[in-house]
């Protein structure tokens, strides 16, 4: 499978050669790329596809965040690249607005969590605050290929997906999971039959034997369009509906 190409006048190659009724294409590939030769209107131009095998497996580079009271399991798809952090744990893009939505959600400040002087986000803060009501993080991926270089849940390709059923086995307490993203949506739709619910809601599905709620919050990507004030209205109402917030 491509991951893209780039095409061009041709200034020479050499290939083998299929002939249609539209003209010839010439083919020749190495590790790394796949080169065709095709001619239109007389014109010969090449093009350059970079192949699957060339783009590198990443494995997830965190650790699951998980409270052993944790009621809740909030399940991402994958972080972004490491250049795009701002500190080494879950929603680590300064653009990301989680932790502005988790701010609104618990201390009625957006900016309670996020340090404005740096530029980045109060880690410990958040851990403590994630401890202390009982709220898990991980992915549905642990190892995937970026098609595209960037953070895009539509350019990940899941290579291994989280073993759901070890990862839950140290969440004695956790009944709800919410999904943020569709890609993390589709591993759980795909493996466990569980339709996805509408935005705010619930559907009633298991895993290993598990009674467990799935939860569709909106993205907290800025990308997403919608408010912050109305992303956090969703998540209050999720929390207060689990006992989480009061």
């Amino acid at each position: 499978m491509p991951l893209g190409y780039i095409c061009l006048p041709r200034h020479g190659t050499t290939g083998y050669r299929n002939s249609t009724e539209t003209g010839r294409a010439d083919s020749t590939r190495n590790n790394r790329w796949t080169i065709i030769v095709f001619t239109v209107h007389e014109q010969e131009y090449v093009s350059f596809f970079m192949t699957m095998d060339t783009i590198k497996i990443e494995s997830h580079p965190l650790r699951p965040f998980l409270p052993r009271d944790a009621r809740l399991l909030m399940l991402g798809s994958f972080p972004p690249p490491r250049k795009r952090w701002c500190m080494d744990f879950f929603y680590p893009n300064r653009n990301n607005q989680m932790w502005n939505i988790f701010g609104l959600v618990f201390f009625g400040n957006s900016q309670r969590l996020v340090n404005t002087d740096d530029k980045t986000f109060r880690r410990a803060d958040i851990e403590q605050l994630l401890t202390d009501k009982g709220i898990a993080i991980y992915d549905t991926a642990s190892a995937v290929r970026r098609l595209s270089g960037n953070a895009s849940d539509k350019d990940l390709e899941i290579v291994e997906k989280t073993d759901m059923v070890h990862l839950l086995s140290q969440l004695p307490l956790c009944h709800d999971i919410v999904c943020t993203g569709q890609k993390s949506f589709s591993v759980l739709t795909e493996d466990y039959g569980v339709a996805a619910p509408a935005m705010g809601k619930f559907n009633e599905f298991s895993i290993g034997g598990r009674p467990l709620r799935l939860w569709r919050m909106p993205s907290s990507s800025k990308a997403y369009p919608m408010k912050l004030d109305d992303k956090a209205a969703y998540y209050r109402a999720m929390m207060q509906h689990i006992g989480l917030l009061h």
